[in-house]
């Protein structure tokens, strides 16, 4: 059962999540998502996850091992209105006793607010090539 903490803004939820994440905390983790069965969740390479169910069990596994993480974020941008909020940034995600860092990881958060305060209604991250990240400024679709 998520939570019940007010989250006053969207920034205390994305600083929650990678928190959360840092921690391998599954409590804290699914306490900013949204209590919602549209949710939606999806990790690098993985399947799209809709529902709170599904994604706490995804979650679950990505902290079974029980190690730390360290989670540095650059490149972040957001649009915010009064009800939500869309943050994109980019993740570079270690092993906390491990100074070598992943490729990076692209994701887009999305945020509302609803009677509850602020909550985490989407995440969606995918793998970055290293050598990309200074072009993906110049490179339209």
């Amino acid at each position: 059962m998520p939570s019940q903490k007010i989250f006053a803004s969207p920034q205390d939820v994305e600083a929650a999540f990678y928190e959360a994440l840092e921690r391998c905390d599954i409590e804290a983790m699914m306490a900013v998502w949204a209590e919602d069965e549209e949710v939606v969740c999806v990790h690098p390479g993985g399947a799209r996850l809709v529902g709170y169910t599904l994604i706490r069990e995804a979650w679950q596994r990505v902290f079974a091992n029980g190690r730390k993480l360290r989670v540095r974020l650059s490149q972040q941008t957001a649009v915010t209105t009064p009800f939500a909020m869309v943050s994109t940034l980019l993740q570079h995600i270690a092993n906390h006793d491990d100074e070598s860092l992943s490729a990076p990881v692209a994701a887009t958060n999305v945020y509302v607010r609803g009677a509850l305060g602020w909550r985490l209604v989407a995440h969606h991250a995918s793998p970055v090539p290293p050598d990309s990240i200074g072009e993906a400024s110049r490179i339209l679709h």
